[in-house]
């Protein structure tokens, strides 16, 4: 058997698109299949690897080189990495991107900002549309959406279900995964 492939899936997109949620199932789904993972939430790093940054354009900048950093180590041997951080700076992520050479693959979460402040329990959203938020991404901060990422998942047309089938399929289709045998178990194998 060859050497495992490591690699990092970045996902992206604004707060509340549902990030976190795809990288808990992408991971038991890379779990089910044998593959090491981990994922670095963008909120979790903050709170233990990032607490001497802000959230201005040099603190988010220095934030998110700092995931990528580690994805890198970790992808190097043959975690299979997932990153979950809003990395809002197209020009960060592909900073990112060429720290990773051939094994990074951008999924792009989409979903309006209309959506993500409904899904927002925390309420952070209309604090930000007050101003009570500075530099709120998506709000009074900008995201600039990837322009070619390897996948787009579109959060609030698609189920989870149906987002994370489309980051597998890339992911077989690249040769990360190797494909799922469906002629296994068939009637009429003589």
């Amino acid at each position: 058997m060859s050497e495992r492939r490591g690699y990092t899936v970045w996902l992206t997109g604004l707060s509340g698109s549902g990030k976190s949620t795809l990288a808990q199932a992408l991971q038991q789904a890379l779990i089910q299949r044998g593959q090491p993972v981990e994922i670095l939430d963008g909120d979790e790093v903050r709170e233990y690897l990032s607490t001497d940054l802000g959230f201005d354009r040099a603190g988010r900048d220095a934030n998110i080189k700092r995931i990528g950093y580690v994805a890198r180590l970790l992808a190097r041997h043959g975690v299979a990495v997932i990153t979950a951080a809003i990395s809002p700076y197209r020009e960060t992520r592909e900073t990112v991107r060429e720290l990773h050479g051939n094994n990074f693959i951008e999924v792009y979460v989409q979903a309006s900002v209309e959506a993500c402040a409904k899904r927002d329990v925390k309420g952070l959203y209309q604090r930000a549309l007050r101003g009570e938020i500075p530099q709120f991404t998506g709000v009074s901060d900008p995201y600039e959406a990837p322009l070619q990422p390897e996948v787009t998942v579109v959060t609030e047309r698609e189920t989870v279900a149906q987002s994370l089938a489309k980051i597998l399929a890339y992911l077989e289709q690249a040769g990360y995964l190797p494909g799922r045998d469906v002629s296994l178990g068939t009637a009429g194998n003589g």
